[in-house]
Order: structure tokens, then C-alpha cells, then sequence
């Protein structure tokens, strides 16, 4: 049996990438079942409305961000988190320069092929 092992990721050593104006992309840790991912959006970024089949747990680092999703709108900043659950259509824009951070489970193959 394969001895199991830690791998840490270093934020210097994530790749910052940018996947549409005004937003920033670092995939962090990940295992087949969690994936953390760091986003940075500039003031006024408007993300596209989209669903995806994994859960979402968000955490705001810093800023002020809008977001919609399930019928309800609602403001988020520093300290807040919510969960998207997998399928629901939802959408997210920054009213100030925010920095959030992402664990979807499972991981998200699509953010892995980017790494």
C-alpha cells in the first residue's frame, strides 16, 4: 500500500491567472474530492451567470461582492461565507476589490487543467 503524503502548495508557487477580465484565478490544495481556489476581482467585475454540478463554499477575504443565486440577492464582505449548492444557477460582481476564497467538492477538473 502507498504511503500517503502531504503536499503543500505554497501561494508563490500557485499560478495567478487571469480566465476573464477583471478576475484573477490561483488554484491552491486540491485532492479528487476538495479543491481551494483563490479569485481576486477588480471593482466592477460582473461575473457571468453559471451552474456547475459541484458545491461551493465562499469565503470573502476582503472587499464587497453582490451575489445571486436560488431567488435571493445579497451583499457579502469581509469575514462572510455561504454555500452554493451544486446545479443552482448563480452569479457574482464586486462592488469594491475583493479577494475570496473558493472550496468546491469534488474538485473541479476544469480549474485542474489550468493548473
Amino acid at each position: 500500500m502507498a504511503e500517503e503524503v502531504i503536499r503543500l502548495v505554497e501561494l508563490n508557487d500557485a499560478t495567478l491567472f487571469s480566465p476573464e477580465a477583471g478576475l484573477s484565478r490561483q488554484v491552491l490544495a486540491y485532492s479528487d474530492q476538495l479543491m481551494l481556489v483563490r479569485h481576486l476581482m477588480d471593482k466592477a467585475w460582473v461575473g457571468a451567470r453559471h451552474r456547475h454540478p459541484h458545491e461551493q463554499l465562499v469565503y470573502v477575504i476582503s472587499g464587497h461582492l453582490r451575489f445571486s443565486g436560488g431567488g435571493s440577492t445579497f451583499d457579502v464582505k469581509a469575514g462572510d461565507s455561504f454555500i452554493v449548492p451544486g446545479g443552482m444557477e448563480h452569479q457574482a460582481s464586486a462592488l469594491e476589490e475583493s479577494e475570496v476564497l473558493d472550496v468546491f467538492a469534488p474538485y473541479r477538473e476544469d480549474y485542474a487543467e489550468k493548473q
